[in-house]
């Protein structure tokens, strides 16, 4: 009596496999390479902020991905920025640089209950207004 498979499989032509046509192509294994496996796009692949199955529009080979935020929310952090001193408050406005806290962008949405004066290299023209209408500044750096 066989010990173990290598031992059971002794001389024997395909191993357990039927016949020898079984077991040929790509097929039997379920595709050649990640073909199919789309479970693994959700684990290791995406850890680097990429989706490496399919295509997904140009490629942009000067591509810069640009760091945005929407002037509501950087209103909501505006007392936690003061807080950790990212932020200075001067009477009742509040002084934010936000190429310090690693902003490039600020972006038009939420809402503005605070008086800012924000630093930034962008802003958009909903942001820029929006700033200026609670009487703060969008200054440009």
């Amino acid at each position: 009596m066989p010990v173990n498979k290598r031992s059971k499989y002794r001389g024997s032509r395909t191993c357990g496999g039927g016949t020898h046509k079984n077991r040929r192509g790509a097929g039997n294994r379920g595709g050649k390479g990640r073909a199919g496996h789309r479970d693994h796009r959700f684990t290791h692949f995406l850890l680097a902020d990429e989706v490496h199955n399919g295509k997904h529009g140009f490629f942009q080979q000067n591509a810069s991905k640009v760091k945005a935020i929407d002037v509501g929310k950087l209103d909501q952090m505006a007392d936690d920025l003061v807080a950790c001193g990212a932020a200075t408050l001067e009477g009742d406005s509040i002084t934010i640089d936000a190429e310090q806290i690693g902003i490039d962008k600020i972006l038009g949405g939420g809402k503005i209950t605070h008086k800012l004066i924000i630093t930034a290299k962008e802003f958009s023209e909903s942001a820029r207004s929006k700033i200026e209408e609670s009487g703060g500044q969008a200054l440009t750096a």
